[in-house]
């Protein structure tokens, strides 16, 4: 059973939906606003003229994002049409973007550059399987001193069932979670039905894999929000700030790394 086959038919079902939504309100980022959140934004810091790898990119409004930003910004998708969609958002905002379609672990094989920072965000690494390789991958495409800076959603988040009325899933990695998934975490989306195929990988797998490759952890944060509302039994406590209701505070919901290579 080929994962990335399996995941990229979803993800190319899903884009149109998505670039449609009231979630990623596509207009307003045409007219302007900033999809990216507080979290990474301070974590990123002055992007001017910054050569920015964006990893995991969707349709690309937070690559986009980078280049408003001031950054030199390429981004990579395995969806054929998550980068379709992602080159005509770029002609739309008038940005200079790259775009480039690849599974994350390939890149190697289709750019020939080392970059000042590798950028990734919320609900990518599920996605893979082997988190040695995806750090290794990270670790090819940085220049001496440049940083890998990501903010993820939570491995405790994965372990409780949709409605987050029980724990499901394991928080340490084992098989494959294999699923048939129907609608998508927008609005509307209901006509998608399609297999998923993703693992829940704990904090120690992630942050380890970095480590080994000779990146050097130079900060690492656990919040107790989401900045999306894509999430079941949900309660707004602030602006871009989510939690699950009967749960607030209780459970940490996103974390976030920046390393370094040496």
């Amino acid at each position: 059973m080929n994962y990335t086959d399996i995941n990229r038919k979803l993800w190319d079902k899903r884009t149109e939906t998505h670039f449609n939504s009231d979630f990623y309100d596509v207009k307003s980022f045409i007219a302007g606003k900033d999809s990216l959140n507080p979290i990474e934004i301070e974590l990123l810091g002055n992007l001017k003229e910054k050569k920015v790898l964006h990893l995991q990119c969707h349709f690309g409004m937070d690559t986009i994002s980078l280049s408003r930003r001031g950054a030199f910004s390429t981004g990579v998708d395995f969806s054929e049409k998550a980068i379709e969609k992602a080159k005509q958002l770029n002609k739309l905002t008038g940005t200079k973007t790259r775009f480039i379609q690849s599974d994350v672990y390939k890149p190697p094989e289709l750019l020939n550059e080392k970059f000042d920072i590798v950028f990734t965000s919320y609900g990518v690494v599920g996605w893979l399987p082997d988190m040695k390789k995806w750090a290794e991958t990270i670790h090819h495409f940085l220049k001496p001193g440049g940083e890998f800076i990501m903010a993820e959603f939570h491995p405790v988040v994965w372990m409780f069932s949709y409605d987050f009325k029980q724990i499901e899933f394991n928080y340490m990695d084992s098989n494959p979670i294999i699923e048939e998934l129907e609608g998508t975490y927008t609005d509307g989306g209901v006509e998608i039905k399609e297999k998923s195929m993703c693992w829940n990988h704990g904090l120690s797998t992630v942050i380890d894999a970095l480590v080994k490759t000779g990146m050097k952890l130079k900060d690492f944060k656990e919040y107790n929000y989401s900045p999306y509302n894509c999430f079941e039994n949900t309660v707004k406590t602030g602006d871009r700030k989510f939690k699950i209701k009967g749960m607030e505070d209780k459970i940490p919901m996103v974390y976030s790394v920046k390393a370094q290579k040496e």
